[in-house]
């Protein structure tokens, strides 16, 4: 492990869900030359090693986290929030899913979107029209 690529996973263990830009800026605070080609290499090696994953939260950049996040995201349209739960909650419709088409669900790597109950509760209106942005 080369020093750089230690600092990409301690800044990916550090922040959570970070995006590669977030986790070069905090790379770079301690190593300023690394750049965002290599934070990408990086990432990408790890995730092959098993030792971080990445998971699209909704538009824009994928999220990386350590590999030992088990949990499916709830992502709100409206104010951006991100809820997780476990894995777990979607056991049935994996199964479903396997007996059915024969598809192996991993829950870790994608993000439900909806409403969180703050968002539901302050609004008549389910879902966000196509220009409203979020908080």
């Amino acid at each position: 492990m080369t020093p750089q690529r230690q600092l990409v996973l301690d800044a990916v263990s550090e922040l959570g869900h970070a995006t590669p830009e977030a986790i070069c800026t905090k790379v770079q605070e301690i190593a300023p030359a690394v750049n965002i080609t290599t934070v990408y290499r990086t990432l990408d090696l790890l995730e092959q090693l098993g030792i971080v994953r990445h998971t699209h939260l909704g538009h824009g950049a994928p999220t990386y986290a350590t590999g030992e996040h088990e949990h499916v995201h709830l992502v709100c349209h409206r104010c951006g929030r991100v809820d997780e739960v476990d894995a777990d909650l979607l056991d049935d419709l994996a199964g479903t899913l396997s007996a059915r088409a024969g598809f192996t669900l991993d829950p870790t790597h994608v993000a439900l979107s909806g409403l969180c109950a703050q968002c539901e509760a302050d609004s008549d209106d389910p879902l966000p029209t196509s220009g409203e942005a979020h908080a």
